[in-house]
């Protein structure tokens, strides 16, 4: 056991969080125990209203301005450090190119017409 998390992009309309996700949903990234930034996704998970009582298997949609915030974080090593049970140790220097690469993809996804969103599983 351990987080697993995933961003993916869909053409399916989602909104904020809690949607349903599709089995046809395409994979942007898989990160495993990444601590720190399911951190931050949590934080963008409860400022869009997400009100599960535990961050686990609930999807957040991340817009751009999402996505260049999160980037921000990342680049200046800002993300909140985050611990729990099955989430492993401080990763980001290990994730860090792979991080960039994810913002990328996104970005290029938001602007083919796509959406975006992140989940995971723990």
């Amino acid at each position: 056991m351990g987080l697993d998390m995933n961003a993916f992009k869909t053409k399916r309309r989602i909104c904020g969080t809690d949607f349903e996700t599709g089995s046809d949903d395409i994979e942007l990234a898989y990160w495993r125990k990444h601590p720190n930034l399911h951190g931050m996704m949590e934080k963008i998970y409860r400022e869009k209203g997400g009100d599960s009582e535990q961050f686990n298997t609930v999807p957040v949609e991340l817009t751009n301005e999402d996505l260049i915030r999160l980037g921000e974080k990342i680049i200046n090593n800002k993300l909140p450090e985050t611990t729990g049970f099955f989430f492993g140790q401080d990763s980001d220097t290990h994730y860090f190119k792979k991080d960039i690469e994810f913002l990328e993809k996104a970005k290029e996804a938001i602007e083919e017409g796509f959406q975006v969103y992140y989940t995971s599983w723990w």
